[in-house]
């Protein structure tokens, strides 16, 4: 049976604030734990005026205050932006407020350009080989503490709060593997290495105190809607915001539009081709196809799920769409 989870960018629309943003978050998430959803995760991006999740522990308290039993987690906080320690209190914090509800995904990137990365830690001198060695010492912050150790966290040691490695190249898949936790990849934004970072992944399992076997995320995009034709206009909006940044101009996410194919540029449509294998588009039975081919080509042991769409009714319409879906690939 696969999992199904949301991974929410708390998107900022045009015309509306952060504000909103974040009081649409808690509405999805009640919504989701009412619908059946696995998890629901928020991410640290900076600098953005599109996302709303900088300050993601915040958020996670706030939304895990308004609900009572779905996991709440970060997807993910950058660690290379923190200490480990300071992350370790904060996720012990969140884990003391809401035992056995909150799940830490980590990744190496910064989350932003470089230029906030160095607003955000005064320095850039760090390189690749400290982030498997921070996730090392984050874990041991999160463990029993040992009677000669030095540095407790306080709330945090002995809370376990389960680590995921997220990644979008095979550096994460590796370091997964070899420490044994659960690996979730951005296949939804960034699938060109996923093929091989799942069988880097798998062949370089290795058991732990945390995980036994492998356990594999992969983000996906949906919109999903009554007809197809309305999903794919409702797309439109997360397709446009995408575009926008992989171009360097992130903004707030815009209305949808009408046609937008043929509004499209040579350029548009390169950078839009790679992602199409990981994306379901259109009514109940396209939604249910397309997660239930993907996760058969990858079998994925979970599916985290994204859609940004403009209209909020229409965003929570899609993800209960959505769930009937995987109820069906589920045979429930």
């Amino acid at each position: 049976m696969t999992c199904f989870s949301i991974l929410d960018l708390s998107p900022v629309t045009q015309g509306n604030t952060p504000t909103e943003a974040l009081r649409n978050s808690l509405d999805l998430i009640r919504h989701a734990e009412q619908w059946g959803y696995e998890r629901y995760w928020v991410a640290e991006h900076h600098n953005m005026r599109g996302i709303a999740s900088a300050a993601t522990a915040v958020v996670i308290g706030y939304l895990a205050s308004g609900t009572s039993t779905i996991r709440v987690g970060a997807g993910g906080i950058m660690l290379p932006n923190h200490a480990p320690l300071v992350i370790a209190e904060q996720f012990g914090t969140l884990a003391t407020l809401y035992p056995g509800r909150i799940d830490l995904g980590l990744g190496r990137a910064p989350g932003t350009d470089q230029v906030t990365a160095m607003a955000l830690r005064r320095t850039l001198t760090g390189n690749v080989e400290d982030f498997p060695r921070d996730v090392v010492e984050l874990q041991h912050y999160l463990k029993d503490p040992q009677p000669d150790q030095r540095i407790t966290a306080v709330p945090g040691a002995g809370t376990n709060v389960p680590l995921w490695i997220l990644g979008s190249s095979l550096f994460g898949a590796q370091l997964a593997g070899m420490l044994g936790l659960p690996f979730a990849f951005a296949s939804h934004f960034a699938p060109e290495l996923l093929s091989r970072a799942v069988k880097v992944y798998r062949d370089h399992f290795k058991p732990s105190e945390q995980l036994e076997a492998p356990y594999l995320m992969l983000g996906f995009n949906v919109c999903a809607a009554d007809t197809n034709d309305e999903a794919h206009y409702l797309r439109s909006s997360s397709t446009l915001s995408f575009l926008n940044m992989r171009k360097g101009k992130p903004g707030l996410l815009p209305p949808p539009v009408r046609e937008m194919e043929n509004q499209l540029s040579k350029e548009d449509k390169k950078i839009l081709s790679a992602t199409r294998r990981c994306i379901a588009v259109g009514d109940v039975n396209a939604v249910r196809d397309g997660m239930a081919e993907f996760i058969n080509e990858y079998k994925a042991d979970e599916l985290i799920l994204v859609s940004s769409i403009y209209n909020h009714s229409a965003r929570l319409h899609s993800y209960e769409i959505t769930m009937d879906a995987a109820r069906e690939i589920n045979g429930i």
